[in-house]
């Protein structure tokens, strides 16, 4: 159940709410803004309820507004475990002009992109690759107020692609590679998806990272094969559990660092 679902159960479940309570609910009642098709079939579905939107696909929800430190967190854990090393955009002496290089899979609401312009210094270069052109659409529409600044930061550069492609056609073009295309480590979004975290692409993505880069994966499950797979293409992996959300303590998201020897 989405946070959505969840604040509206909460707001309804005791059954002597007055006329005024059950006003409010009325008001903030969970409505449909937009649809985005996926190439290759399928939709996302852009929903609103008061001031928090969520972005879901079919019964799964893939993003809400109303909790965001896991996808911010993609982006912070990942600037920590590269540290401070010359190029790398943390920290930068002055006349450096080799900032870090960052991948970002996957616009949705943007904060794992608000995160990542907070954390690296002003001569790194941040790539955004999302495939559905609609979540674009709305990141500068209906989300505008939440992505704030962000996709005008000259830092930025948005391309409208498959991450995947970004990545076979960029080796050792990354410092650092940031996943969030799918709420774990399988095509949920569509079945090409499969390609990011299956062997050899993971292959690519090891490639596709300068010596000492590091790729970061986000998912709402853990997965020990993917483990496994991450640290047979040469990667060295540490897995963090992240809590999900007020609504249920004991769920957490999972974040894999993997790390490139170098």
């Amino acid at each position: 159940m989405s946070p959505l679902e969840l604040a509206e159960t909460a707001g309804t479940a005791d059954g002597a709410v007055d006329g005024a309570v059950d006003a409010a609910v009325d008001t903030d009642a969970i409505v449909f803004v937009d649809y985005a098709p996926i190439p290759g079939g399928g939709g996302l579905h852009l929903m609103r309820r008061g001031t928090d939107f969520s972005i879901q696909y079919g019964d799964e929800e893939l993003m809400g507004s109303m909790v965001r430190h896991s996808e911010q967190a993609l982006a912070t854990l990942t600037h920590a475990k590269l540290g401070a090393r010359p190029g790398s955009g943390l920290g930068d002496a002055p006349g450096d002009e080799g900032g870090a290089r960052v991948l970002i899979g996957g616009l949705g609401m943007g904060f794992t992109l608000g995160a990542a312009l907070a954390a690296w210094g002003p001569t790194a270069s941040i790539v955004v690759a999302e495939l559905v052109p609609q979540v674009v659409v709305w990141a500068k529409g209906p989300l505008a107020h939440i992505f704030g600044d962000s996709l005008t930061d000259p830092r930025v550069r948005l391309e409208v692609a498959d991450v995947h492609d970004v990545i076979e056609r960029a080796p050792a073009g990354f410092d650092a590679i940031l996943l969030d295309v799918d709420n774990g480590p399988d095509g949920l979004i569509q079945l090409a998806n499969d390609r990011l975290y299956c062997n050899w692409g993971l292959r690519s993505a090891f490639a596709a990272l300068r010596p000492s880069g590091v790729l970061a994966v986000w998912s709402s499950y853990t997965d020990e094969d993917f483990f496994k797979r991450l640290q047979a293409a040469g990667f060295v992996v540490e897995e963090i559990t992240i809590e999900a959300d007020a609504y249920d303590d004991e769920m957490r998201y999972t974040i894999w660092l993997a790390s490139k020897p170098g």
